[in-house]
């Protein structure tokens, strides 16, 4: 994907190199979802990650064009998914975060856009993602690009000690 410029930012991937700021993203994502205390990762895992033969995700960036010394302005992390019904690979977006400071700029949509452009470009049949329900800005903004909710879907999630205790018993119930 080529860089994509606009008047202030551009949108570019990001590389093992941008770990640290992924990671610091990834922590002020937390902080406004309300779990500070729930990221785990380190800059030597993402960075490991994108320097590997298959990283298990890619990112984007929005990078100011204006100042002097390039600064990151948002990030949407992504991997792939499949569609079964479709028969199609999809995108998961996992985090789309622009810190308050940079918000009402555009660069949300740019980041949504540049992953729904290589969705388009990658033949992918959907792209989808998850918003807390408390988050009606993000829902509004969704919903106005054409995004739909599926509330008839519960997100279940096998973590922690309950994944070791069930991957260990070979999946029996």
């Amino acid at each position: 994907m080529p860089d994509t410029p606009t008047a202030r930012f551009h949108i570019r991937r990001a590389t093992a190199s941008d770990a640290e700021t992924i990671l610091g993203f990834i922590r002020e994502l937390a902080i406004y979802e309300r779990e500070p205390d729930a990221v785990e990762t380190s800059v030597e895992v993402l960075r490991d990650q994108l320097n590997s033969e298959s990283p298990p995700f890619e990112c984007l960036l929005a990078v100011s064009d204006e100042s002097p010394e390039p600064e990151a302005l948002g990030f949407a992390l992504f991997f792939a998914n499949y569609s079964t019904w479709r028969g199609a690979p999809g995108i998961h977006l996992e985090d789309l975060f622009v810190p308050e400071r940079h918000r009402k700029q555009g660069i949300g949509g740019a980041l949504l856009r540049a992953i729904a452009a290589l969705a388009v470009e990658r033949g992918c049949a959907r792209m989808e993602w998850a918003v807390l329900d408390w988050n009606q800005l993000a829902i509004d903004f969704y919903e106005n690009i054409g995004a739909v909710a599926l509330g008839e879907w519960t997100t279940m999630r096998l973590t922690g000690a309950a994944l070791q205790a069930f991957g260990q018993r070979g999946g029996e119930a």
